[in-house]
């Protein structure tokens, strides 16, 4: 499994990680920030699970943030 966390109160809406993993990320119509499908929130901190084969793909979206709000982590 796959652990993301994100600070979206930093987002600067750049698009990128909704680029690289459509299925994780989408784009907020209301703010134009980042919005990580299915987190929970706590303490300005978003947190989602996904499947390994997920990893790459928001690996990338991680790597390409150019603010450094998104994390990855692997676990089992």
């Amino acid at each position: 499994m796959v652990r993301i966390t994100h600070q979206r109160a930093k987002c600067i809406g750049c698009y990128y990680c909704a680029a690289a993993a459509p299925a994780t990320w989408t784009m907020s119509d209301e703010d134009g920030k980042a919005t990580l499908r299915g987190a929970k929130e706590k303490k300005g901190f978003y947190t989602t699970t996904v499947t390994d084969d997920e990893y790459t793909a928001n690996l990338e979206a991680a790597e390409s943030c150019p603010v450094n709000i998104i994390k990855i982590e692997k676990y089992s």
